[in-house]
Parts: C-alpha cells; structure tokens; sequence
C-alpha cells in the first residue's frame, strides 16, 4: 500500500484529477494558492474586484464570525472558505429566453456545473437569503437552472454552459453537446429538490415551482421508476468510456451487474462519479425517500397535483419498504448495520465513501435520525479499520474512495463526522484535525494523505469548501462557540 500510496499522492499534484480539463479560456482563475509564508491577517479571497459575486450579507456574517473566534487560523480559514463559491464559481446573469434569474456554478477547477455539487455549494446561503435579495436571486437562478439542466437529461450529472460539447462526448451513452458529462446518480436529482424545498421554506418565495418544474418533477419520477429494473427491464440508461480508470465505465456492456427488481433504485454511478459495484447504492435511495416526499409536500401546497403527490409518495413509501427489507447487515462485530451497497439478491458491499450523499452523512442530509441505533452501528463501523475505504495516519484520518485510492482522506468525511456528531470532544478534534491538514493554504482540498497533508488534490474544489464554513456556521448556532474557541494548534 505504501509504495501505490506514494506514488499516486505524488501524481495527484500534479495533475488535475480525471476529467477536469480547463475550457480555453476560464473565467476566474484559482485563488485559492496561499503562499507557504501564511499571514492570518491577510484573506486568501480574491480582491473584491475579482469576485464574481458579491454579498453583503455573506461579507457582514464573515466579518461578525471572525469577532467571535479567538482561534487565528479558524477565523482566517473561514473567511477564506465560506465565500468560496460566491466568489469563485458563480456566473449570475439573466435568462436570455425567459428574463428570469438564471445562476451556472463551476465546482471550481472543473469548468461544468453538476446537480449536485451547485445544490451543496449554494445552500449553505440559504440562511442569509432573507438578509439580501441579491444573494437570494443568486439562490433563486441556481434552482432555475438545475431544474432547466433537468429537463435537457435528467440521467447526467456535470453539464455545459450552453451546447459546448467536451471531454466525454466520445462516451457510449446518449450523450449530447449541453452535457459535460452523463453518469447517472441518484443524487444528481436529489439534491435539487432539497435546495428548492428550504429555499422555498426560508423565503416563502414559491415562484420557483413553475411548469418549468412541473416538467423536471416529471422526468425525475420517471426515470427513478425505470431504474428501479423491475421484471428484468433495465431501462434505457447504459454507459461505457474508453478509460484507464475502471470506476468510470459499467460492466456488462454498459449496463452495470444484475439487480433483483426489489423495489430499491438503481444508481450507476456514486456521488464520487464512480461507478457502483451493486448497483442498489442505499444512502442515495434514502436520499431519493426523503426527496420524493419534499417533492410530494411542494406538488400538493403549491402546485395543487395531488395525483402526482400521491404518485411521488407512493413510490418513497416502496422504496422506504425495500430498505428495511434489503439495505441492513448483521455484522459479527458492529451489529446490525446498512450496508453501502445491495443488488437484491442478498449481496452487500460494506464500506464508506467520502462523497455525499454517504452512510456517515444520512443525519446531515435528514434521511435518518442520528440517534437511529442502526446508524450509529454504521457510523461506528464506517469510522473503522473495518471500512476499506477508512485510512488513517501520522497527520490525520478520515474516510477516502477509489476515485482517489490508498490513503487519501477527503476533509469532506471529518466535516461530516462533525455535522452528525452529539459529542463535543469528536466535533472538536474533527475541527482541530480539518485546521491541521490544509496544508497551510487555507482552504480544503478533494483530499488529503494521511500521512502528509502536503500531498493534496484540488486547491480549488468549491463545495469542500463553502461546505467547512457551513459547519463552523452550524456550530457557533448550536451554541458550541466555546468549544471553538477551546481550540488550540
């Protein structure tokens, strides 16, 4: 493992990871390259006139946070981190067709937006929509859009600004040129709905739930109910890459290995753009219960379609009945736990994922409670030698995947360690570690090695960051800022 180890780390700096080809000409450069001589009173942020998108709800809120926090470093990283997105990813402008708000978000050093990755980057600005309308309007475009990005495919996950084309139009799928690329992930239509729900939750604003929305609802219930491959049907959804990497194409002739038609969802592909091995990926399909009854609620108070309400209800009630039937495991040590992955025919895939939606992550995302004993079996068993994917250091721990390999930790696994954790002495070391492994760039990373956090990937990855702001935010609102300011480096 070590030799793999070094040798992929070393790799890993310098080139950017699988498919993230730059377009000729981006619209911002990285920020986000601190220098090793770090000043915590100097902001890494881009100068304002360099932002893509201001806020001065989010700029107040950076300034009141950094008065609270007595730790230097805390206080520079989430002035760094939070805005990140804003700053550093979103393209807001009108619709040129409808006029309406219209917002396309960079994961950062990959110039395409995915479904999921725009919803999480955004959404932790949701709290301060309501402070100001620019930032509100910014929200308001990216749900728009999703649900436009929808309505072209709902089976990609990463598109294009525009029919551009790129780097996976050669795929052996249905590809066309608005999409960037076209793995077929659950969550890619998950997350959308969440943003929309508390945007609409926090704002009232139910302008967004337009036919435009009435459409993407449509395609997104279709095509869960196809790949639920019942009666042998496996649907139309096939992908094949010509690739080194074996994660990014399906067996089979690009349909992936059998499942048993149980009622569960098939998802080709996980949240790290890697294909499944059994392709029943349980943390997304309760993802996919908890977003049908978001969609139900919407279709119902808003959009007055209670057959399909009762139509998305129906189908997050047999999917919840499959879960209980098919996603647990009796584990010799941990007891009874969920698997990451289930085919139907009693085959179970046990580990973790760093990637959202993940086992550890499923409190955060509101599909289960934290106190549910079968989740914190998990939660023990995932945190474990006992997960392949769970690596563990001289600098740090955390959980990886095969899209980056050995001893890779993604800051994103501690970030969720914390968000679902009820003791303060795990949050703090969870918040102690993410400050000790940035490299001192002052920022998160995709991941990180274990062993030495100089050896990183992705400088610029929008989410990892916006997403360790959010936290430090969730914290010092739960009344934890004591526990913050405990830290010490």
């Amino acid at each position: 493992m070590n030799t793999f180890k070094s040798g992929l780390t070393a790799l890993a700096i310098l080139v950017a990871p699988i498919g993230a080809y730059a377009l000729p000409t981006p619209v911002c450069v990285s920020d986000n390259t601190a220098p090793k001589v770090v000043n915590y009173s100097k902001t890494n942020r881009p100068a304002p006139k360099k932002r893509l998108f201001k806020s001065k709800a989010v700029d107040r809120k950076i300034a009141e946070v950094k008065k609270m926090l007595k730790n230097e470093k805390l206080a520079w990283m989430f002035e760094n981190c939070f805005p990140n997105t804003i700053d550093t990813t979103v393209h807001f402008r009108k619709d040129k067709e409808d006029g309406k708000n219209d917002t396309f978000v960079y994961t950062g050093d990959i110039h395409a937006m995915w479904l999921r990755d725009s919803g999480a980057q955004v959404w932790p600005y949701i709290q301060l929509a309501n402070e100001d309308p620019e930032l509100r309007a910014m929200v308001e475009g990216t749900i728009r859009r999703q649900f436009k990005l929808i309505n072209i495919d709902p089976y990609a996950n990463a598109f294009n600004d525009g029919p551009t084309g790129g780097d996976w139009q050669e795929d052996l799928t249905d590809m066309k040129p608005e999409l960037h690329e076209r793995k077929w992930e659950i969550d890619s239509l998950c997350y959308p709905i969440r943003l929309a729900y508390e945007y609409w939750k926090k704002t009232g604003d139910a302008s967004i739930f337009d036919e435009t929305w009435l459409e993407a609802i449509g395609k997104i219930y279709t095509t869960f109910v196809e790949q639920q491959r019942k009666k042998g049907d496996s649907g139309p959804y096939k992908l094949q890459r010509s690739s080194e990497r074996s994660t990014d194409s399906l067996p089979i002739d690009g349909w992936g290995y059998p499942v048993s038609g149980c009622g569960l969802i098939v998802s080709c592909f996980r949240p790290s753009d890697d294909a499944t091995v059994f392709q029943y990926l349980v943390p997304s399909n309760f993802f996919a219960v908890t977003s049908l009854r978001k969609a139900a609620e919407i279709l119902t108070e808003v959009n007055n379609k209670p057959e399909m309400a009762a139509k998305c209800a129906a189908l997050a009630d047999e999917v919840e009945t499959a879960l209980k039937k098919y996603a647990t495991y009796n584990h010799p040590e941990y007891g009874t736990i969920y698997a990451f992955e289930v085919d139907g025919y009693g085959n179970h895939n046990l580990m973790d994922d760093a990637n959202v939606p993940s086992l550890i992550a499923m409190p955060y995302l509101g599909d289960v409670d934290v106190n549910d004993p079968i989740y914190q079996n998990t939660r023990r068993f995932v945190w474990s030698d006992s997960n392949p994917f769970f690596f563990k250091g001289s600098a740090g721990e955390g959980i990886g995947g095969p899209h980056i390999g050995y001893d890779m930790a993604w800051p994103m696994s501690i970030m969720m360690k914390a968000f679902t954790s009820t003791d303060d002495e795990e949050i703090k070391e969870c918040v102690t570690m993410l400050l000790n492994t940035d490299a001192n760039r002052g920022f998160m990373h995709e991941s990180f090695d274990v062993n030495n956090p100089e050896h990183f990937t992705r400088e610029w990855f929008a989410w990892q960051n916006t997403l360790f702001g959010e936290l430090i935010l969730k914290l010092i609102n739960d009344g934890k800022l004591d526990l913050l300011n405990s830290i010490e480096l």
